[in-house]
């Protein structure tokens, strides 16, 4: 997940540790679980098998195998290292599930058997970066294949056209919208639903959480250049100082937030690098500043983002700075946009995700200020309806005793999170299987 902070406050969960109890009751939790050995190994292969953001060749080619010895008709290097596998089951509706495939540069310390021990290259060049699924991704796809494998089981309780993606580089926020760029929606059937699902490190396995409507944030990076007049630091009243009008800059932006935004609209603006000077007593002549900026609507993230340019170069100007010596703010133009949950979708889902894995263990939970590139999806023309839903990963007695303690559980993009392996892919398969059993729901003809 893009610039994680996704975890959930452990005091704030409503969550207990019976989640999962009762899963595999059903016919649907018995076949899921007969299936589990399968999707062990593969889990396994996976996470022993990391590979970073559009470098996902041998893993989009492994979900390809999978996906292709149970029908599919697939297709790989879309979106570079993308790809999607086609079912058509008769006249219906079409269904998008979505998978992310990257790993991160994340040395892992986890200290389980079939760790990661993977070191690879990135695709700017760097090398001997360490690689683990420190988010879940391995999850992910595993929760993918076991939902193929199941609904190709039950292809006489469905009917319509399933889409199955395996999306690139989510970590960097460009993957959905290279698949799109690469012809998504137009090489291959246009869905009228999209799905997806992400694990949750706040959450305990066996859970299944979910928002209607807003559920992730737009996630904009701004890099603000601040220019300046250096010189020595003995004689500042000869120079024009970049790091006390960054500072002015940095103090400034906070009223962005608390005095232009309405107080029940989410708003981040956090900078989070200040570089400036090489020594102790040189002035330096010019100062970057790093933003991360969240909002979810596009009225705010326009206030939050002409706010800031606003206010870095008012300051400056302030500062004495002819116009030539302005600060340059800089957007960059690949963000992510917020997550909607498209509400009708939510409420035709839960329904089927609670009987599936159990009423208890399905709770309504609070928007995050994290980022998906998932929300790219139902941005087009065709504003085709969405809805990503979180699957718990904690075990439900480390889940408890850290939440009686007190005690912060290791977060996405951790060296140390790990999901409790079984109950999370099987809750999860579960959930996704129900839900697109649901709007894939055979009716009378």
């Amino acid at each position: 997940m893009k610039r994680s902070g996704f975890l959930m406050a452990l005091g704030a969960s409503v969550f207990v540790s019976i989640a999962g109890q009762g899963v595999t009751q059903t016919p649907l939790g018995k076949a899921i679980e007969g299936d589990y050995a399968h999707l062990q190994a593969l889990y396994t292969h996976l996470h022993q098998n990391p590979e970073l953001s559009f470098r996902e060749s041998q893993t989009a080619k492994h979900i390809a195998e999978e996906l292709r010895a149970i029908g599919f008709e697939v297709t790989t290097g879309i979106g570079e290292t993308g790809l999607v596998g086609v079912m058509r089951n008769g006249k219906g509706p079409t269904l998008m599930i979505r998978t992310d495939l990257d790993a991160l540069p994340v040395k892992e310390q986890t200290g389980k058997t079939y760790a990661s021990s993977v070191v690879g290259q990135n695709y700017l060049g760097d090398k001997n970066l360490p690689i683990m699924h420190a988010c879940g991704h391995d999850v992910h796809m595993t929760a993918l294949v076991g939902t193929a494998r199941r609904l190709v089981a039950m292809k006489d309780q469905w009917k319509g056209t399933l889409v199955l993606v395996g999306q690139p580089a989510e970590e960097l926020g460009l993957g959905a919208s290279a698949m799109l760029d690469d012809g998504l929606y137009e090489r291959f059937p246009k869905p009228d639903y999209n799905l997806a699902l992400h694990v949750n490190a706040g959450m305990p396995a066996g859970t299944i959480g979910y928002t209607s409507g807003f559920a992730l944030a737009n996630v904009d990076s701004v890099d603000i250049r601040i220019k300046g007049v250096g010189g020595h630091g003995a004689y500042p009243h000869t120079t024009k100082d970049p790091i006390v009008l960054g500072a002015y800059i940095v103090t400034a932006l906070q009223t962005l937030v608390s005095r232009e935004i309405d107080p029940q609209a989410p708003a981040v603006v956090t900078v989070g690098s200040f570089h400036a000077g090489t020594k102790h007593n040189i002035i330096s002549d010019n100062a970057h500043l790093k933003l991360t900026v969240r909002s979810y609507s596009d009225e705010v993230r326009e206030t939050l983002l002409s706010g800031i340019a606003r206010i870095a170069e008012n300051e400056a100007r302030a500062f004495g700075l002819p116009e030539d010596l302005l600060p340059t703010i800089e957007v960059e133009d690949t963000y992510t946009p917020a997550t909607y949950n498209d509400p009708d979708l939510v409420k035709r889902s839960i329904p089927a995700i609670a009987k599936a894995v159990g009423a208890e263990n399905v709770k309504e939970t609070p928007a995050v200020m994290g980022g998906e590139d998932f929300s790219q999806y139902g941005r087009t023309v065709d504003k085709i309806p969405g809805f990503m839903f979180w699957a718990g990963a904690v075990e439900p007695e480390k889940y408890d005793a850290a939440k009686a303690a007190g005690e912060t559980l290791p977060s996405l993009h951790s060296p140390f999170f790990a999901p409790d392996t079984k109950r999370t892919i099987i809750t999860s398969v579960n959930a996704m299987s129900a839900a697109a059993l649901n709007l894939l729901e055979k009716t009378d003809e």
